[in-house]
């Protein structure tokens, strides 16, 4: 029993032995996780989540009042430019139209007896034109056998009445003439007052029927057969017979935060997911960026909102499809995230390896070296922060320690941001832990937190 005890007693002073020694080793190191930097393919990216549209649709609404008699096609179906997609209850305009269309050929048949009393009148004035002609060589030849003696006054009296009485005749049958003309002018106008009638008629009996105005698929149909349906504004309940969307063309309209809308551009590249589509990514391109602000809680613009509180903000996006599926629906949830920015091959570093540094921390403590870490970060009144990393290099006595390094950056990545300035490919970095970055100075003895630095991989995207 006693021989086991000492045995324990001796792993516990080895193991305590061995404790101490690393703790010695290891005093004064803070531990760090580095990074060694490499050049890679970088993109600024922009998200925004909203819903499907098709650039084109309409609300087909109600051009007149009554009974829906029948729909012709579904929720969901194709329909093709000029189909007709619903009826209204239409007896009275058809019999309108019915009526009207009568009235027309009985005026024809008026017109076709009033041209026929004008051909009897036109042969009446040709009958007594030439009667007339006839009484007239009779009276001239009167005249002069009167002159020379030969025919007595009582004949010439008579030729002369008969003669006078012709052109009375002739008069007469001109005047009936063109009143015979005059009512069948009348009658044609007649005719036309009841065409134009028809017109208006059958443009009634033709608002009766929907039709579709352009190739689509049917996207919303609120009334069912044998409901009433009523002119009115539109999107009045009872005024829309179906909403049809032209799904040739089709849009992602998506919020963007107001932080992020400055970025965004016409014609920059975005890769859209649909949620009910999982795995599959639509390229697409933006085609409109509002400019009027949305508020977040509401969707109402700013412009026309009365009430006065401050809350976050949107901006409306569209994203055009470049060749969208027949899968997709209006109204699906979508999220669209923009390229805003894209740079390829250039030096780029983790973006939580930047840190903002107090250049007085750098300043010794009088023991002739720099402290490996501060108990408070705040800067001295009227110093100004730097922004930059802190480098991985070996000194004299090859320790590993820190420097600070001012660095100046470009676009920003998901995880990475551009280095403009102050590093090099293949240099090492700190990259954390945060609370370390917090506090770490500039000479500080550091050891690696893994056994070999990271290294980015050179065809990242961020």
């Amino acid at each position: 029993m006693k021989k086991i005890l000492l045995i324990v007693l001796a792993v516990v002073i080895a193991a305590g032995l061995v404790a101490l020694f690393i703790y010695r080793q290891q005093s004064g190191y803070t531990k760090v996780l580095t990074a060694k930097l490499a050049k890679q393919d970088l993109s600024t990216v922009v998200s925004g989540t909203g819903q499907i549209k098709a650039k084109f649709y309409v609300n087909l609404g109600a051009t007149a009042m009554g009974r829906i008699t029948h729909l012709a096609v579904k929720e969901g179906e194709q329909v093709k430019k000029g189909e007709v997609v619903a009826t209204i209850e239409h007896v009275q305009q058809e019999a309108s139209v019915e009526g009207q269309a009568a009235a027309i050929e009985a005026a024809k048949t008026d017109i076709a007896a009033d041209v026929a009393a004008e051909k009897t009148q036109e042969a009446n004035v040709d009958h007594a034109t030439a009667d007339l002609e006839q009484k007239k060589l009779d009276w001239d030849r009167a005249q002069a056998l009167y002159k020379a003696g030969i025919l007595a006054k009582q004949d010439y009296d008579a030729k002369k009445a008969a003669y006078d009485l012709d052109v009375a005749s002739v008069a007469q049958a001109v005047a009936q003439l063109n009143q015979a003309r005059a009512q069948s002018d009348s009658a044609r106008g007649h005719m036309q007052t009841q065409v134009a009638m028809l017109r208006g008629d059958q443009n009634i009996l033709d608002l009766t029927e929907a039709i579709a105005p352009f190739d689509g698929i049917v996207t919303n149909e609120p009334l069912r057969e044998g409901e009433t349906v009523v002119e009115g504004i539109q999107n009045t309940e009872g005024s829309t017979i179906m909403t049809i969307a032209d799904m040739s063309v089709v849009t992602a309209e998506v919020k963007v935060d107001e932080t992020d809308i400055v970025n965004v551009q016409m014609g920059q590249p975005a890769d859209v997911t649909v949620d009910a589509i999982p795995g599959k990514v639509f390229k697409g391109h933006v085609t409109l960026v509002g400019d009027q602000a949305l508020l977040r809680s509401t969707g109402v613009a700013t412009s026309q909102s009365t009430s006065g509180t401050e809350e976050a903000k949107d901006f409306k996006v569209v994203v055009t499809l470049d060749n969208p599926s027949t899968e997709l629906r209006p109204g699906l949830s979508t999220t669209a995230k923009i390229t805003t920015a894209h740079k390829a091959g250039v030096l780029s570093l983790p973006i939580q390896a930047l840190t903002m540094h107090n250049p007085d921390d750098d300043k010794p403590n009088g023991q002739g070296g720099v402290q490996a870490a501060s108990n408070s970060s705040t800067p001295t009144a009227g110093t100004a922060l730097v922004q930059g990393v802190y480098v991985v290099d070996k000194d004299a006595g090859g320790k590993l320690r820190v420097k600070f390094v001012p660095v100046t950056t470009g676009i920003t990545g998901t995880t990475d941001i551009e280095v403009l300035s102050g590093l090099s490919p293949g240099e090492e970095i700190v990259t954390g832990p945060f609370k370390t970055l917090r506090v770490l100075k500039s000479g500080a003895l550091v050891k690696r937190d893994t056994v070999k630095p990271v290294i980015l991989s050179s065809n990242a995207s961020s």
